[in-house]
Formats: C-alpha cells, structure tokens, sequence
C-alpha cells in the first residue's frame, strides 16, 4: 500500500469540511429535537437509522471532525494522510466522489487493490441498503394496514374522521421521511457511478467491472425500496377526507 504526502492544505480542507458538516448538524439536531419525533421511531432510533439519514451524515461528519482534529494534535509521521484517513473512513463517498476517488488513489497506486477496496465499500453500503429496507417495509406494512382500515371505515360509513385525520398525519410524516432518505441513497449511488467512470476513463476498462457490478446492485436494491415507499404513497393519496 502505497501513501503519498498531502501538503498543510489538504488537512485544512478535510478538517474545514468536517467541522462545517458537525455544526450546521448541531444546528439541526437541535432544531429537530424541539418539534419532536417527525416519524415512526423504528425509522428514527433503530439500530440502522443511522446509515443514510440525516443524523447519520452528521453522525458521519461528527466522527470525522474528532478523527482529524485528534489527528492535528497527535505525534503521527504524516498528519495530512491521518486526517484524511479519519475523514474517509467516517464519511466514506459522502464526503463527495471526487474526494473519495482522490484519498482512495492515492492510499492504493495498485489500480486492482484499490477497485477491490472501493469494491468492498460499494458492498457494505449495499449491506445498509438491504438493512435499512427491512426496518422500512415493517413500517409501510403497518401504515398500509392503517390505509387499508380506513379505507373499509369509510366505505361501511363508519369512520371517526378525527382519528383518521391523527393516522394519516402519522402516515404522511413516515412517507416524507422514507422519501428524503431514499434521495440520499440513491444520491451516494449516483457518486459511486461517478467513480466508476472516472476509474473507467482512466483506461481500467477490465478492473471496474466488479465495482460497476456491485454499483449496479445497491442500485437494484434502492429500486426496489423506492418501489415500496411508492406503492404505499399511491395507496395514501387514493384517500380523500375531504
């Protein structure tokens, strides 16, 4: 493995970028944290809410603004390649394709150890995807039960329009909170892409085939659960209260 010295500048950048993710988070937790719990707590407080929501990104940014502050202080040879390491390895692509590819082709000069590893961390946020999409079809299961009921309610003229009002309100605020985070896997998909293709242009035509494969399959699986936000949209905005 093969590290290549990183001017003052580039510690700068990486610390400035944590740090600016880490305060405007605080700002927005705390925001959060006044008006309350804006969805279900299994998509808030489960063990795998913090993958690709926005407490995760900040979560992320948190991480890596310790990571690299502990490293501008510590005894570390190269202080520039820590500080980026400790960004890298707490916000991985998130913190943007070019910077990722960047870090990543100067760790690995060997272009099949480094496919391998972006590889791998394709892989694991593929992982996430699959986790996070049980945690969310438990919810739209039990929101499209709530649908369904009131559906029958209002068909059998026996509805309790107040109660209905309070369930689709719970309903709604899980469907915008499902919606914005898909946006953001499918955002990390989309910077993934771009890395194949700067990695591709680059001439490794052969090498980035396994990386485009496991691409095109965290690309499937966040289809497949946009599919499942859909139909249970579809299926919300099918009822009127008037």
């Amino acid at each position: 493995m093969t590290h290549t010295k990183r001017p003052v500048k580039q510690i700068l950048t990486a610390a400035t970028l944590v740090l600016t993710l880490f305060i405007s988070g605080c700002a927005s937790t705390g925001s959060a944290m006044l008006s309350g719990p804006s969805a279900d707590p299994r998509l808030t407080q489960g063990n795998d809410a913090q993958f690709f929501s926005k407490s995760g990104y900040q979560a992320c940014a948190a991480g890596a603004a310790v990571g690299v502050l502990g490293c501008l202080v510590s005894n570390s040879s190269n202080k520039a390649v820590c500080a980026i390491a400790a960004g890298i390895a707490a916000c991985g692509v998130a913190m943007g394709a070019n910077y990722y590819l960047d870090y990543r082709r100067n760790e690995y000069a060997n272009t099949s150890e480094r496919l391998s590893v972006m590889t791998q961390d394709v892989k694991a946020d593929t992982e996430k995807v699959i986790a996070r999409t049980t945690t969310m079809q438990a919810v739209i299961k039990d929101d499209e039960a709530r649908l369904a009921s009131i559906q029958r309610q209002m068909k059998a003229q026996a509805l309790d329009a107040e109660k209905a009002k309070k369930e689709l309100a719970s309903v709604d605020k899980n469907l915008n909170f499902m919606q914005e985070e898909v946006k953001k896997i499918q955002n990390k998909v989309e910077q993934y892409r771009e890395v194949a293709v700067n990695e591709r242009a680059a001439g490794n035509t052969q090498q980035v085939r396994n990386l485009e494969k496991q691409i095109s399959e965290m690309d499937k699986r966040t289809v497949a659960l946009k599919e499942n936000i859909d139909s249970l949209y579809n299926q919300r905005n099918a009822i009127e209260l008037g």
